[in-house]
């Protein structure tokens, strides 16, 4: 008899609820409860009368955990839809991040380059430091923070992940 092992991948979910107290907690204590991770998190209202809230999840799981993960997540009230963007096809991710550099001289030009570079905007400056402002792909925003470590990373601040597919369909 052969096993094959299933292969663990990122996959990011978007799952619509009412906008009540407590569906947070609930959602994330299920992930918890069974051992899995959540590696973001955003919530935000989406409708125009405050009732419905859009929460994006990433995660990581085979195939078989990406199904239970679906299942008990449609299976919590006050769910409305939950969606894999990941297995749904094209989708757009965005991340926005605020990144702190201290630094003098060759660092500070050094600095100042990386973020032209990386169309990084400048939030805030002083003499001996700055704050970027930083938006695109979790990818883009981890290599501008291990490229600003070299030059005097201070401290991030991180927005998790936002998705939405592409195309005329809403989830």
């Amino acid at each position: 008899m052969h096993i094959r092992a299933e292969i663990a991948e990122r996959h990011t979910l978007s799952v619509l609820v009412d906008n009540e107290a407590g569906i947070l907690a609930r959602i994330a204590g299920m992930f918890s409860a069974r051992g899995y991770n959540i590696e973001s998190l955003t919530v935000a209202d989406v409708t125009e009368d405050l009732a419905i809230s859009r929460i994006t999840i990433v995660t990581s799981g085979s195939a078989h955990v990406m199904e239970q993960i679906t299942a008990q997540l449609e299976r919590l009230v006050p769910v409305h839809k939950v969606a894999d963007l990941t297995s749904m096809g094209p989708h757009l991710e965005r991340e926005l991040a605020l990144i702190k550099v201290a630094g003098t001289g060759e660092h500070r030009i050094e600095a100042m380059r990386l973020a032209d570079i990386y169309r990084a905007r400048v939030l805030d400056a002083t003499t001996g430091s700055f704050v970027f402002e930083l938006t695109g792909s979790t990818d883009k925003i981890n290599t501008f923070v291990d490229l600003m470590r070299e030059v005097g990373l201070v401290e991030v601040a991180r927005t998790g992940v936002v998705a939405i597919a592409r195309g005329r369909e809403a989830i």
